[in-house]
């Protein structure tokens, strides 16, 4: 029986082992939710003995590695895409610590259908020479992300709510309410659906948003105060498919859509912002 993992891949919110150079955090995150499979499911444990003398510890990690490209928009707001390459790796120890592009994942509780979880990661701020459209608006630094995750499990639906804060960077706060359902329709393809819709406060929204009198006379753009409330929303869906007991191929397509002071920002230049994404993964 196949399913999907909420903690594994999942989630929202990269380089917690590797560089994955995207402009904006949710770009990260879906490039992690991109081979989203629970290993333990798919596969029987790795056995021991292919480990050697570190067959103990190693046994204990359940990793997978891949790669593949994405089209993602040049920054949140643009009507320019751009298409990158995508290395990942997914490392989860004892089914409580997960390390993935995202950052690193621990279960505090689980009890029935219930989840808690912490996360330590990073928001990748914003470079205005990554578009025309953003000159004069000047950089978003990066910045460290501490949040918590609580999820409820219906059969094949995972409800959940997440709370990030920035530390650095936008020094603002963005929680997220959605519901992801998977569904095994063989022995080797799993389908998905998800959506959710994201807040963010008004830090978080002048950062990314928002243009200062001095911010609009150095880019030409109107002065603009963005405030808290419903940034966007988000809807997508996947297929994964089991090549063998190793290797997998997934495949993403999904739309976001900015709203409230977020979609009537001068700085958005498109509301709708489609992406997609075709990843291969090797599970050992």
């Amino acid at each position: 029986m196949f399913k999907m993992v909420s903690g594994l891949f999942a989630g929202r919110a990269s380089l917690a082992a590797m560089a994955i150079l995207f402009s904006t955090q949710s770009q990260i995150a879906q490039a992690a939710d991109a081979i989203a499979v629970d290993t333990e499911d798919l596969t029987p444990p790795p056995d021991p003995s292919r480990f050697g003398r570190f067959e103990q510890k190693l046994a204990d990690w359940h990793v997978v590695l891949g790669g593949g490209a994405i089209i993602v928009p040049k920054y949140e707001g643009s009507n320019e895409f751009k298409v990158m390459p995508v290395p990942f790796i997914s490392a989860t120890f004892l089914d409580t610590v997960r390390v993935d592009p995202t950052g690193a994942n621990v279960a505090l509780y689980q009890h029935g259908p219930f989840e808690l979880g912490a996360r330590l990661g990073y928001d990748m701020g914003r470079k205005e020479d990554v578009a025309d459209h953003l000159r004069g608006l000047g950089d978003v630094d990066m910045g460290a992300v501490v949040g918590a995750k609580a999820a409820v499990k219906f059969g094949p639906a995972e409800i959940f709510a997440q709370l990030d804060k920035t530390i650095g960077g936008s020094d603002g706060v963005q929680g997220t309410l959605g519901i992801e359902v998977t569904r095994p329709l063989s022995q080797s393809l799993i389908v998905g659906a998800g959506a959710s819709v994201i807040f963010a406060d008004e830090k978080y929204m002048q950062a990314y948003f928002g243009v200062t009198p001095e911010q609009s006379a150095r880019s030409g753009l109107a002065r603009y105060d963005a405030g808290a409330g419903l940034k966007r929303a988000d809807f997508s869906i996947s297929a994964t498919y089991m090549l063998n007991r190793n290797w997998m191929v997934r495949g993403q397509a999904g739309v976001g859509i900015l709203m409230g002071d977020a979609a009537d920002s001068p700085v958005v230049v498109d509301k709708v912002q489609p992406s997609g994404m075709l990843l291969v993964g090797y599970r050992f």
